[in-house]
Parts: structure tokens; C-alpha cells; sequence
């Protein structure tokens, strides 16, 4: 194998270790974030967890978080939450940063 191939295929195993963390980062956010939602919704215990996993769900219908950003919108909608468009976001984001940090510490 010649020094140009194995640095294409090193270059391919980082792509994809990055691209799994990524994964795994966003899955872990959109459960924190359900669990946050599920919170100020009044859901506890076994229908908080169920609701987490609703929008780890969701987050698979399509490319971007917009998919997530309108399940928690409709949602908060539908139930009277008083959150802004910028504190729906703003969860989104501190929740990423979190479950990135999370990633990262279990290796």
C-alpha cells in the first residue's frame, strides 16, 4: 500500500469517527432536550422518558434540527408553555454543548 492510500484511508476512519460522534452528540441532545420539554410539559417518570425518545425520533425525518425545533414548538403550542422561539434554540444549543461534552468523556 503506498503512503498516498493509507493517508486516504486514515482520512476515511476520521471522517467516520467524527461522523458517529456527531451521531451520537445530536441523539443525546434531542434526549436531553425531551427530557427538558417533557419537564415544563408536567410529564414525569415513564412518559418523560417516552416523550425523550419521541423527539430522538423525530430528529430522523429530516436533515437539520428544524424537525425538532417544530415538534417542541408545536408542542409547547398545544399546552400553553410560555417559550420563546430563542428559548427553544437556546435549550437546543446548551443541550448540544452538553451531550458533546458527554461524548467526549466516555471516549
Amino acid at each position: 500500500m503506498s503512503t498516498f492510500d493509507k493517508r486516504g484511508e486514515d482520512f476515511e476512519k476520521i471522517f467516520a469517527h467524527d461522523a458517529e460522534l456527531q451521531f451520537k452528540a445530536t441523539a443525546r441532545r434531542n434526549r436531553l432536550l425531551g427530557l427538558w420539554a417533557a419537564g415544563l410539559l408536567g410529564l414525569t417518570g415513564d412518559a418523560a422518558a417516552e416523550y425523550a425518545q419521541e423527539i430522538v425520533k423525530v430528529d430522523l425525518q429530516e436533515v437539520g434540527d428544524e424537525d425538532v425545533f417544530r415538534k417542541l414548538r408545536a408542542d409547547f403550542d398545544a399546552k400553553g408553555v410560555a417559550q420563546s422561539d430563542h428559548q427553544i434554540r437556546r435549550a437546543m444549543d446548551e443541550y448540544l454543548a452538553e451531550a458533546v461534552r458527554q461524548v467526549k468523556a466516555e471516549g
